[in-house]
């Protein structure tokens, strides 16, 4: 008998989905850096419809949102080239660092952005206002010198506009990050670290007095060394400086008061992140005696009231499993918040009510849970006898079935970094998969965050090896399990994870097919042509250069691209300088001569990661278009071919 509610009976990989590349693409705004003024709570918002314009953006008090940035202002720094810390607020008066030319402009509430830094080759970032002095405390990148690695320095900036592009406060190491201003303005805290550290190898906390013309003195070191990593300093209105330290192993809650340092937390849980931009936050003060913070336990977020005179945690009850950018006042705590049912948003929870609030979505999308799959946290076995982890997505379509008997394709996905992690948040980029009939692994392979500190050092000199072994266990797992197709088994990535994704392909007979987003193929290249902050992060994920320049020459799929035999479809910015476009140009070449089909989308006017609506819904759809060509199933919706060389 004919039942309309029946599935259509489909190949994995050919269902229809209401969930388009086109609705995500346009669909979905990036939420970033969150401040609190006064009784207003900002927030920075990338918008694929505006080509990837960040906009800081305003709750009022009676609810109502708008935007605070004009366009055609991009409120987004390059320090680092990851940036952060985009923007501060002082009573109404916003300062940010404009994308376009990297200058700080001031916006008075009803004016137009009016720039007070000069037009020199200078970047802000972490900016904290020194309303004591009239300035702005902040991180400065110096490239006027061409030739020369650009100069990060502490800088004071007069607001009423700086010819000079800032007084020079602290100066002499590689990095710098958070300063930190006293809640009386008399003292600076502030991070520090030197090549080849990486934040989460090691980095220094100092605190130094205010001097009367507003220069440093008796500067000191607090805590912190070169394997000791300090994450997130913060002043309590007491004037104790809280701040999250691994050195037991695991990012931990300590502060400093009366010239001593304390413990507040000892669990094998992590408080702190990979410093891979300015302005994270994980904690804030309620009050002289109640921090609110966020902690890791096995990749998923938990947030807790700290009493810091009894030191008793007490956990929050929440719906997300995700949690950044913790910001707080007595009454409420706002942060951007994710679970396996919710996209990323702003929330706010009142905290004597304990009623969460959703200020902001990244996708007003109403996607019917039918099409959704959630998160299954896995744990499988891998090299050496240890363990890994990752998340597990089965198709989910509530319109559709495979055929009896047919298990779906895998698809791996190995996260960037490589030093960071991927959580069980909702995200549509892999709904588009699952909701269309593949499986999903998005992977927690060791050197990940999340799990402490000897997880996360399992890469160090292990880069392409650690990463690329538990990509393959994490699949060979679920074909073990009889849930995946073993021969059907695809692996994708970006930049780190583009890398492993090569990696994975030249050096592995596993994977049928793959997809590098800008990834890495040439690591000696990597070497001599990346930005500042990430020139020496080899060091530690592979070795010594030029001493080991055989093992940089061993890791680099480029060298042994005559032993990948399966497709491979390559995405590209071509204004990359991260990995430069010359990466996967010349991976192509490679596999192009050797008559392996391949496939180069470029887009021009991308960098490191696609903003434009237009290039995330290309970039979607043509990988899509690639895997039903190579495993041979029909696409249920039309879309631009791609020119897939030898196939």
């Amino acid at each position: 008998m004919y039942n309309e509610h029946m599935p259509t009976i489909a190949p994995y990989g050919s269902w229809k989905s209401p969930i388009t590349a086109e609705s995500i693409a346009r669909g979905a705004v990036r939420l970033g850096q969150v401040v609190l003024d006064r009784r207003d709570i900002y927030w920075l918002e990338s918008r694929p419809a505006e080509a990837g314009r960040y906009v800081i953006v305003k709750h009022s008090p009676d609810g109502r949102i708008s935007d605070i940035t004009p366009a055609p202002f991009y409120a987004r720094t390059t320090v680092h080239e990851y940036g952060g810390g985009d923007f501060c607020v002082h009573n109404g008066t916003v300062y940010f660092s404009n994308f376009k030319d990297q200058r700080l402009y001031v916006q008075k509430p009803g004016t137009t952005p009016q720039p007070i830094t000069p037009e020199k080759e200078f970047r802000y970032a972490d900016a904290v206002m020194d309303s004591h002095r009239d300035r702005l405390i902040c991180v400065r990148e110096d490239h006027t010198v061409p030739a020369r690695e650009p100069v990060n320095t502490i800088v004071g900036v007069k607001l009423e506009g700086d010819p000079d592009g800032g007084t020079v406060l602290v100066s002499g190491n590689d990095f710098y990050a958070s300063p930190r201003l006293s809640p009386d303005g008399s003292k600076l805290a502030w991070l520090t670290w030197n090549h080849p550290n990486m934040p989460w190898d090691g980095t220094e906390l100092w605190v130094a007095e205010i001097a009367a013309d507003g220069t440093l003195k008796n500067a000191r070191k607090i805590a912190g060394s070169a394997t000791e990593s300090i994450f997130q300093p913060e002043w309590a209105p007491d004037g104790t400086l809280y701040f999250v330290s691994d050195k037991t192993g695991w990012w931990n809650l300590y502060r400093w008061r009366d010239g001593a340092i304390e413990a507040l937390t000892q669990l094998e849980a992590e408080f702190g992140q990979p410093q891979w931009g300015f302005g994270m936050s994980t904690y804030a003060c309620v009050s002289e005696r109640e921090l609110v913070c966020a902690y890791n336990h096995q990749g998923t977020w938990r947030l807790a009231r700290l009493d810091t005179l009894t030191k008793k945690l007490e956990p929050i009850e929440i719906p997300y499993t995700e949690i950044s950018y913790v910001r707080a006042t007595s009454e409420y705590v706002v942060f951007r918040g994710g679970s396996p049912t919710e996209m990323l948003s702003i929330i706010r929870l009142d905290l004597k009510e304990k009623k969460f609030e959703v200020l902001r979505r990244s996708s007003d999308l109403q996607i019917d849970e039918g099409y959704l799959s959630f998160a299954q946290p896995i744990e499988f076995p891998t090299e050496g006898g240890k363990r890994a982890y990752a998340f597990f997505y089965a198709p989910k379509n509530k319109d559709f079935q495979a055929p009896p008997g047919e298990k779906p394709p895998l698809l791996v996905f190995s996260h960037g970094g490589p030093t960071s992690a991927t959580t069980s948040t909702l995200k549509l980029e892999i709904q588009f998969w699952t909701s269309r009939g593949f499986a999903v692994v998005d992977v927690n392979y060791g050197g990940s965050t999340g799990y402490g500190r000897e997880y996360r050092e399992r890469l160090k000199g292990q880069w392409g090896v650690v990463d690329v072994a538990d990509c393959v266990n994490a699949a060979k797992y679920l074909v073990q399990q009889g849930l995946v197709d073993g021969e059907r088994v695809a692996i994708r990535g970006g930049s780190a994870g583009g890398y492993t994704t090569l990696c994975a392909l030249t050096f592995r007979k596993f994977f049928k097919a793959g997809a590098s987003y800008f990834g890495v193929s040439d690591l000696e290249a990597l070497d001599k042509d990346t930005h500042k902050f990430e020139s020496r992060y080899n060091r530690s994920l592979i070795g010594p250069y030029p001493e080991q320049r055989d093992l940089y020459y061993a890791r680099s799929p480029i060298h042994f691209a005559d032993r990948i035999s399966c497709p491979v479809i390559f995405f590209q910015g071509l204004e990359d300088r991260v990995v430069p476009p010359s990466q996967s140009e010349m991976m192509v070449e490679a596999l192009r001569k050797k008559g392996i089909p391949v496939a180069y989308i470029a887009f021009e006017g991308e960098q490191h990661g696609f903003r434009k609506a237009e290039n995330i819904k290309r970039s979607l759809e043509a990988e899509l278009y690639f895997y039903a060509k190579i495993f041979g199933f029909a696409i249920a919706d039309p879309v631009e071919p791609v020119q897939i060389e030898n196939l």
